[in-house]
C-alpha cells in the first residue's frame, strides 16, 4: 500500500472486493470468529472463573 492510502479508500475498496466476491464475506466473517473464539480461550490459560 502507498502511503497516501487512506483509511476511507482502504475501507470502499474491501467494499467493493467483497461485493465482487459475496462469498468471500462469509469466508472473513467465519475466520473472524474462530480467530475470537481461540482469542478468548488463549486468553482464560485454563483458568477456571467459577465459584
Amino acid at each position: 500500500m502507498s502511503a497516501s492510502t487512506t483509511p476511507e479508500s482502504e475501507s470502499s475498496s474491501i467494499k467493493t472486493f467483497l461485493a465482487e466476491h459475496p462469498r468471500m464475506a462469509g469466508v472473513v466473517f467465519t475466520a473472524l470468529l474462530l480467530l475470537s473464539q481461540a482469542g478468548m480461550g488463549a486468553g482464560a490459560g485454563g483458568a477456571y472463573a467459577g465459584p
